[in-house]
């Protein structure tokens, strides 16, 4: 084997993102026992951080592994077998939610809408009224497959009439769009590493209300999974810092260096900034007259759906972007498979003059 040297993409998908210079080279700090009394001054610095962001009161911690690891761990914590759990699906990502909730063993009542709108929040009005024994409500925040923003506020209003758990994702949303955990009656949330806050993957940054933290301590049974076991990861992120599993010490420099990028920046600057490249790179799409099929009143920041001409082969046209431009973008997913193509905008890779490049492309090649 030859010593490793990847050559920097532009990465204009649907995520990971590109990871800030500064980002990566924290990670080069000398490795610290995740018992250390130094390494827990870093992770209580990283959780009341992220308590900030989620604006919570409550707890906060970063799973060791993707955002896919913090919506199984959420799904294996705040339900337990046979439970009714309502999943709000509008897109690949809420489908995924399905199959982890299938394997263990709940009882799903899916709310399936159309893919590439928000989902009209009297679905799950209608649906709490019919089975008023719901353990669990699950949505998505920002769909990455179909680029939409779903309202979590009104949705969580909703949940906040019943007995049941709210949780979300926001994979996606994190770091680049407005979260009110708290104010929103959320009471977990899961995010990841790799998209806005310009990280690499690897974290699972959440947010735990204490209502659930309480639910999976007087469970019946205890989650199925220990390593997922939510409560226990947060008695180690706690004050008492209770061991658990060896924690991914390395990523967590990086989360914190993240985190410190985007205090320096300003989160409402943050937003900011990726609301304006949208405008930017969605006024430049419509100007070279492509389809942007995402209502204004849906779509989000992040990613910008655009329906694939007809007479562009997919697999043949994004493959050309990286080879000869070194450019990546995403494609379509489920529904959308084979229809759009997915542009990112998240993060480090939330700059205008990528947008100017993806454009000339475009431009070009279409």
């Amino acid at each position: 084997m030859k010593p490793l040297k990847v050559n920097k993409r532009i990465i204009l998908g649907p995520g990971p993102s590109s990871a800030n210079p500064d980002v990566l080279k924290s990670m080069s700090n000398p490795i610290l026992g995740y018992l250390d009394p130094d390494f827990f001054k870093i992770l209580d610095e990283v959780r009341e951080s992220l308590k900030n962001l989620y604006r919570t009161k409550d707890h906060a911690f970063a799973l060791s592994g993707s955002g896919s690891s913090g919506m199984e761990a959420g799904l294996t914590c705040l339900a337990e077998r046979g439970d009714k759990v309502i999943v709000c699906a509008y897109g690949y990502f809420c489908e995924r939610q399905i199959l982890m909730a299938e394997r263990l063993g709940l009882e799903i009542i899916p709310l399936r809408s159309e893919w590439g709108k928000q989902m009209d929040p009297s679905l799950l009005e209608d649906a709490l009224k019919q089975h008023p024994d719901t353990k669990l409500v699950v949505a998505t925040h920002a769909e990455t497959s179909t680029g939409v923003l779903q309202n979590i506020e009104e949705l969580g209003k909703i949940v906040s009439k019943s007995d049941a758990l709210f949780m979300i994702d926001c994979v996606t949303s994190i770091a680049g769009t407005e979260i009110l955990f708290d104010d929103w009656n959320i009471d977990f949330a899961y995010s990841g590493s790799q998209k806005c806050l310009a990280s690499p993957p690897g974290l699972s940054p959440c947010a735990m209300s204490e209502k659930a933290y309480q639910y999976i301590k007087n469970r019946k049974t205890k989650p199925s999974s220990w390593y997922l076991d939510l409560s226990l990861v947060n008695d180690y992120w706690g004050s008492e810092h209770v061991p658990q599993y060896t924690v991914a010490v390395s990523s967590i420099y990086a989360l914190y260096e993240s985190l410190r990028l985007l205090d320096e920046e300003g989160i409402e600057n943050r937003w900011n900034r990726h609301k304006v490249n949208a405008e930017k790179l969605r006024a430049g799409l419509t100007e070279i007259e492509l389809n942007l099929p995402i209502s204004p009143n849906d779509r989000l920041d992040q990613l910008t759906v655009v329906t694939k001409p007809d007479h562009i082969d997919d697999v043949e046209f994004r493959n050309k972007l990286i080879y000869d431009y070194n450019i990546e973008i995403g494609r379509g997913l489920g529904d959308f498979a084979g229809k759009v193509f997915r542009i990112g905008l998240m993060g480090e890779s939330c700059k205008s003059e990528y947008v100017d490049q993806i454009l000339d492309v475009f431009r070009k090649e279409i």
